[in-house]
């Protein structure tokens, strides 16, 4: 029986292998002659739903045949798993150039022949990161202009089966599938090919990569440009090599090319920013032997000699100052002299970094064709869940024609709901950063107990002070809640979305975009905010400390300040985030497609067609790139506006960045089904959210450095209080400490032991002493240094932004040598249109139409004219 099993293996594969010449790797028909532009894939199920899937479908395909495609199915036989059947669908010449003047694709009408700009000095520098030219420029650049069925003799239509890329065709056959019909349920009309895939009719819709990856196609009429930009982008030994930006644009579309685009840029502008950030951290660790705060925080007879009121009621005992001697030193490497210049810094390099993009946005509108488009073009197209959903239907004041339309007491109640359920959901992150405050002070008086000798009062567990330990694991605590909510507001967000019905993609993306990144800034950033601006703000003093709820009292800086506190939370949030997002982008789809991938090294290609390799890839997704965008969005805020505190954050950033462009091109290219082609001529929405971070970035970084580091106290003692000539900053750690009598201690308060009889402790603050008539009040100085943060405040936030719109204005948003070679196309195509509008006319009159008048002559002779005098 095995053997009579194997045999008829061999036989069903034998018929297979000779039922087609061509290797069934092969992206077009059994003809070889035309192209496969997209597939869709089901299986036959025999369950209850099956009779009314099996009509949809008929009625779909019958109706793709007739918007003019072609159609051919492979049978589930044909499959390697026997379940699943493919329908192939070919877009012939005449159904492209009717949807290519739908959709107003520009077409080339004459070769470039501006010259190129000047060559860079640098290029002979640079050359060793540069790419085959072949690679960087698969096409000429040509004139172009929006398709005209009419004009076809005008277009430079040398093969009509490559005339429109792949890409083009596949966005083409994409329009049709999502608006086309199959039929009429529960009285509605149904349409599009989401609704199949939603309700299981279909299993997937994709349109099909050139070739293998790893390999050239065989055939030669495949350009296997899937294959290049997998040796020449998406492995991670290029990570120095340019992008091959028109090739990516060519084979994926505009938006994904956009996205790459800015990625790399973003990536080249932190070089700068890190190189800085470096300087600024060597400069803080070779000067920190010389910081006298640490000195006289460590030296035995300063230091040692000063009793800290206790860390927590009751259970903690006093403790000596030069117990937090090493991480004192350690602070000193983020709050110096030149936390304050990278600041700065940082706010005029975030504004080149937006100004600079605008620029490179501008040149590649240039060279993409896309100064032209502009985004009215697609509110025109309705998304076909909106066409679908509304049923009521008005007049269009721009179009003049009747479309469907959501009642305004219907969008009132639903953004109602939606605005109800984002609160909810920010409230609950609120909610989950009050439970860590609150963990991190019951642990923390857990830890000052654990952590001090009560004998010799002598540090015992070097640098890891209190705060230090409550920080670290209240901050990875805090980093799993993050991940935890963000899994679940993912598919909340795109559940209100879904159910406020916007009009246009472009609208869904703009609100799916407000959502997510409303919550993301609360998610990642709050325990940041709490820590910076908040932590050890308002602990009152000993005798009169300050509770949570009346239970738990309030944490206290580190006597060498918050800031150290504050670069670990953001360290560890930071760099947690980009670790497990690598993770998750590489990992998670590796691991999906194993199986695909064995079956693929397994079979023979003849028996593993391009079609099923597709299939067995990860789905990208249409909001697969607003992932990419919110994941590097949320980095930009953490290296902008948290920077003062942690000068590596940029480096972090760019290490991070590297290897994130190979990931994602690796990703794209080898793990997912190619996605559907779109344009886009910028980044959208994220521009603005860009631009709100970069500003409230100044305001953060000002507030950091005056309340959260201790520079300003610093300063004020070293010019107004200083009594040492020689030495201004000796002294500063005993001025820095008020005095308290130990005999003023509420029994809530007063420790349980006072072994050594102390009379007296000192806590971090400027108060009266005990023997002052306004006892424990704030002193003088206290108002002196407040006053200096305020005014700190106001000065650096004003000369930043006025160096930044001073630097704004500066540079233009569009390069001047583009602003003349768009003129310049301009022209030059209006002159070549009106050309061939005088040729044809010619031929008319010369064929002696009637309706070819010599006034229509005359008039396109002056219409030329006026042309050239513009």
């Amino acid at each position: 029986q095995q053997s009579g099993r194997r045999y008829n293996l061999f036989l069903k594969r034998r018929l297979r292998i000779d039922k087609r010449h061509q290797s069934k790797d092969s992206i077009f028909f059994r003809d070889g002659v035309r192209r496969i532009d997209f597939v869709l894939s089901y299986v036959d199920d025999l369950n209850k739903e099956w009779e009314k899937k099996l009509e949809r479908r008929k009625e779909f395909e019958s109706n793709l045949q007739k918007a003019g495609l072609e159609l051919e199915t492979e049978d589930k036989k044909e499959s390697e798993d026997g379940k699943i059947f493919f329908v192939k669908i070919h877009a012939p010449w005449e159904v492209l150039i009717t949807y290519a003047e739908v959709l107003n694709i520009k077409v080339p009408i004459r070769e470039n022949d501006i010259p190129p700009t000047v060559e860079n000095p640098l290029d002979c520098v640079l050359f060793p990161l540069r790419l085959p030219e072949k690679v960087m420029h698969p096409e000429p650049d040509y004139f172009t202009a929006p398709f005209s069925k009419d004009k076809q003799e005008l277009y430079l239509i040398n093969d009509e089966s490559t005339f429109f890329s792949p890409s083009t065709r596949n966005r083409i056959v994409n329009y049709i599938l999502t608006r086309c019909p199959y039929g009429t349920e529960e009285g509605k009309k149904k349409f599009g090919i989401k609704r199949l895939l939603n309700n299981g009719t279909y299993t997937a819709a994709y349109p099909l990569h050139d070739c293998q990856y790893w390999k050239k196609a065989s055939d030669p009429n495949c350009d296997s440009e899937r294959y290049t930009l997998y040796m020449e982008w998406a492995r991670f030994l290029r990570f120095y090599k340019e992008q091959p930006l028109d090739l990516i644009r060519k084979y994926y579309g505009e938006k994904i090319g956009i996205y790459f685009a800015w990625l790399g840029f973003y990536t080249e502008m932190l070089f700068l920013a890190a190189v800085v950030g470096l300087i600024c951290f060597l400069y803080g660790l070779f000067t920190m032997d010389e910081n006298m705060s640490s000195k006289e925080i460590c030296d035995p007879s300063i230091g040692g000699e000063i009793i800290m009121c206790p860390l927590c009621d009751r259970d903690c005992d006093y403790w000596r100052l030069n117990t937090t001697c090493e991480s004192s030193q350690y602070s000193h490497l983020f709050d110096n002299v030149a936390t304050l210049f990278f600041a700065i810094f940082m706010g005029i390099w975030v504004t080149l970094f937006l100004e600079f993009w605008k620029r490179r946005q501008a040149r590649l509108k240039y060279e993409w064709d896309l100064v032209d488009f502009e985004e009215e073009q697609q509110q025109l197209q309705l998304r076909p869940e909106y066409e679908a959903k509304c049923t009521q239907k008005k007049r269009n004041p721009v179009t003049q024609e009747m479309e469907p339309y959501l009642p305004l007491t219907s969008q009132a109640v639903r953004f109602c709901i939606s605005g109800a359920t984002v609160l909810f959901w920010v409230s609950l992150i609120i909610a989950s950063m009050i439970a860590v405050i609150v963990y991190r002070l019951a642990v923390y008086a857990a830890f000052a107990g654990l952590m001090e000798n009560t004998q010799s009062l002598q540090p015992i567990s070097g640098l890891l002070t209190p705060q230090l330990a409550t920080s670290v694991t209240a901050s990875c605590l805090n980093f799993v809640i993050i991940m935890i909510l963000n899994f679940f507001y993912e598919r909340i967000a795109i559940w209100i979305t879904d159910m406020e019905i916007p009009r246009t993609h472009m609208e869904y993306e703009n609100r799916l975009t407000m959502k997510m990144f409303l919550f993301q800034f609360v998610n990642y950033y709050s325990s940041c905010f709490y820590v910076a601006f908040f932590k050890g703000k308002f602990v009152g003093y000993p005798g009169a400390y300050t509770y949570m709820f009346n239970r738990w009292r309030n944490e206290e800086c580190d006597p060498a300040g918050c800031l150290i506190e504050l670069t670990t939370q953001l360290t560890i949030v930071m760099a947690g985030k980009q670790i497990w997002g690598n993770i998750q982008e590489a990992i998670v789809p590796w691991i999906c497609n194993w199986w695909g991938r064995r079956k693929a090294r397994n079979n023979p290609e003849n028996l593993y067609s391009r079609w099923e390799q597709d299939h067995d890839l990860q789905t990208f997704g249409a909001l697969g790139l607003f992932y990419e965008y919110l994941e590097m969005v949320i980095q930009f805020g953490f290296i902008t506006l948290f920077v003062a505190s942690f000068p590596l954050a940029p480096l972090l950033a760019l290490m991070n960045n590297i290897l994130e462009i190979r990931v994602d091109s690796w990703k794209l290219t080898t793990q997912y089904r190619r996605p559907v082609a779109a344009k886009a001529h910028s980044i959208g929405v994220w521009q603005e959210i860009l631009n709100g971070m970069a500003i409230l970035s100044v305001v953060t970084n000002a507030f950091i450095v005056a309340f959260t580091s201790d520079m300003i106290p610093r300063l004020v003692y070293y010019y107004a209080y200083s009594e040492n000539e020689d030495s201004p900053m000796s002294g500063y750690i005993n001025n820095s400490l008020s005095v308290f009598q130990i005999s003023d201690f509420p029994v809530r308060n007063e420790p349980k032991e006072n072994p050594e009889s102390f009379v007296i402790c000192r806590y971090r603050d400027y108060r009266y002493p005990p023997d002052h008539e306004k006892k424990y009040l704030h002193s003088m100085q206290f108002w002196h240094i407040l006053a200096a943060k305020l005014a700190f405040i106001i000065i650096m936030e004003h000369v930043v932004f006025i160096v930044k719109f001073f630097v704004a204005w500066m540079i233009p948003d569009v390069p001047a040598d583009v602003k003349a070679r768009i003129k310049r196309e301009k022209y030059l195509t209006q002159k070549i249109l009106h050309e061939y509008e005088l040729e044809k006319l010619k031929e008319r009159l010369c064929q002696g139409d009637k309706r070819a008048t010599e006034k229509e002559f005359i008039a396109t002779e002056g219409r030329m004219e006026l042309s050239r005098a513009m």
